[in-house]
């Protein structure tokens, strides 16, 4: 028998509608009816409590600390994969076969090249100008350079705007960053992977050959994977309504990038560490923890608790772990803000106070210092966090343009505003 839910009015109206069942996860009441029955629309600001489409990509359940890329536990994925084989299972459901990720990787690095015109592009923009600036200006412009793709009904187009964006988009960032401190830009290589390929192009110079960190690619790596998806969050939720009106691809990534761009998304890392350096010194830690216990100090623990995850934060375990191998690799196992982190950690996983609200430590606690320690400056936190996104926002894109039942999105609202007047003339008003 099909689940029902009923809605009953005090005016002795009632209605039903149908409940839907996931394959994991709360059951969810189908409202689609509801303003046609009733006349009424819901009212949730920030969309908490609406299920905004039905997807088969990421999987969270907060309560529980769980977070799954089609079904795998991220902590797996993390641990057997590299990013190229992350973004292969969230663009096609799978993992690949060593054939498919053959070809896979062959078409990424064989698209990571980007227009020559568009290295003029940059020329427009300040030197100082954020990297994050710089990225949505340029993603967004991408259409102006491969608008043979840009048909998304046609699905080998959506497959070869996809191609480029994951390939280009470290370039890109590289570029910017590359822009911002006065560097030549560095052209890819065929020969290394995604993620050396990248730092080459971050920290390599034509004075001299770069030097391939094994243990270095990999940290990057995992940030990568980590951030790869994340559920209908705000950055998603932006390249989905954006897509819903028909945009090309390029445009509803900028789109994404924009929304990223917000501190109270894509800078919390960024804050976290910013919070360290304001610490400055283990022994201030009892009084910073004693301000954060004060509502009136205005002072926060960033980088602990989540919107989502009401327990840890299965991605900052794995973080933990790479920001512990980075430092040793690197020799800074005495690093200042590390020594500081793990001091501030211990005390907010035992005290009361913190355990209590389930203020856990995310994944933002971890990677600020592990970009910090591959060379990353804050500055570009943002852009990495949106390299690693795309992949993220190209499967939910298509994902949305292949669904039967999408619609352009139309939020409603609460109108609390003036009745309707009639308008006075200027003279006599």
């Amino acid at each position: 028998m099909d689940k029902k839910a009923t809605l009953s009015l005090n005016d002795g109206r009632s209605f039903e509608f149908p409940v839907l069942t996931g394959s994991v996860g709360p059951e969810v009441i189908d409202i689609r009816s509801l303003y046609g029955k009733s006349g009424m629309f819901t009212y949730d600001p920030g969309f908490l409590s609406t299920a905004s489409c039905n997807s088969t990509i990421t999987y969270i359940d907060g309560d529980a600390g769980v977070l799954l890329y089609r079904g795998y536990p991220i902590e797996q994925v993390a641990e057997h994969c590299d990013f190229l084989e992350t973004c292969y299972l969230l663009l096609n459901g799978e993992l690949p076969n060593v054939g498919q990720k053959d070809e896979f990787v062959t078409t990424v690095t064989r698209h990571t090249m980007v227009h020559d015109q568009l290295n003029r592009f940059f020329t427009g923009f300040r030197r100082d100008a954020h990297p994050m600036a710089v990225l949505v200006g340029v993603v967004g412009a991408l259409s102006a350079f491969y608008h043979d793709s840009l048909d998304i009904n046609n699905p080998e187009h959506r497959k070869v705007s996809a191609f480029r964006l994951i390939a280009k988009l470290p370039t890109i960032v590289a570029m910017a960053y590359k822009y911002n401190i006065g560097q030549p830009f560095m052209y890819p290589r065929n020969d290394l992977s995604y993620s050396a390929n990248f730092m080459r192009m971050m920290f390599g110079v034509p004075a001299e050959e770069y030097k391939v960190n094994d243990v270095l690619v990999r940290a990057l790596d995992r940030i990568l994977i980590l951030h790869a998806d994340h559920e209908q969050n705000a950055s998603t939720s932006t390249v989905r309504l954006s897509g819903s009106s028909g945009a090309n691809p390029f445009a509803c990534i900028a789109a994404g990038i924009a929304c990223l761009w917000g501190p109270a998304h894509g800078g919390a890392n960024e804050a976290a560490l910013e919070m360290l350096e304001q610490i400055g010194d283990v022994s201030k830690i009892g009084e910073f923890i004693k301000q954060v216990k004060d509502k009136n100090s205005g002072v926060k623990l960033m980088g602990f608790g989540h919107r989502v995850y009401k327990n840890y934060d299965p991605r900052a375990k794995l973080m933990r772990e790479t920001c512990y191998e980075v430092l040793n690799e690197l020799g800074l196992q005495n690093d200042r803000l590390f020594k500081l982190a793990m001091a501030l950690e211990k005390i907010a996983l035992e005290d009361e106070y913190f355990v209590s609200r389930k203020l856990y430590p995310n994944v933002d606690f971890y990677s600020g210092i592990v970009q910090r320690a591959l060379g990353i400056p804050v500055s570009m936190f943002t852009c990495i966090f949106s390299l690693a996104r795309t992949v993220g926002w190209i499967a939910q894109w298509q994902e949305m343009i292949s669904d039967p039942e999408y619609k352009i999105g139309r939020p409603r609202q609460l109108y609390r505003g003036s009745v309707p007047r009639n308008v006075v003339p200027l003279a006599k008003r």
